[in-house]
């Protein structure tokens, strides 16, 4: 909400309690005048233009601040942009010494190579049709083998091809 329509809406709320205010003291001085016995010299008036003294002045801080709220400039919102970076590979990939893995190992290599290197951890996971234990348990592998590294982002991992 903008803040001149919270301006508004703090002054709005003030005019209704100064209605409010002027009502219900008039309905008192009505019931005072009628039950007290003292006239105009009771006591209880006095009581009452305190009353209203006090919330006469708590409405005028509403109104106060609800002009200021009005005038006051908006902040400005700053939007953080959360990059990921990845590394890019040259145009000349380099041929890696894939000897020792196994087809899902190899698989998961390709699969960084035509990705620029890196790729989330889930979307990877879907093109291989593994599960998560699975999943987990071959780049456990790969990363031991020093193939990959994992990056957490979040509540996500990124894998990203070393070589």
């Amino acid at each position: 909400m903008e803040n001149k329509h919270v301006g508004w809406l703090v002054i709005g709320i003030a005019a209704v309690m100064t209605i409010i205010v002027f009502i219900f003291n008039s309905g008192l001085k009505d019931i005072v005048g009628a039950t007290c016995t003292h006239g105009a010299s009771c006591s209880m008036f006095d009581t009452i233009r305190v009353q209203t003294w006090l919330s006469m002045s708590i409405i005028f801080i509403l109104m106060i601040l609800g002009i200021i709220i009005m005038f006051q400039k908006p902040k400005i919102e700053v939007k953080e942009k959360v990059i990921v970076k990845t590394k890019k590979i040259k145009e000349k990939k380099k041929k890696l010494d894939l000897k020792g893995l196994d087809e899902k190992e190899k698989q998961v290599i390709k699969i960084l190579q035509d990705e620029n290197g890196a790729i989330f951890q889930k979307t990877l996971m879907e093109k291989i049709e593994v599960g998560k234990v699975g999943m987990t348990r071959l780049l456990d592998k790969l990363e031991a083998k020093q193939f990959i590294e994992r990056k957490r982002r979040g509540m996500n991992n990124i894998v990203v091809l070393k070589r």
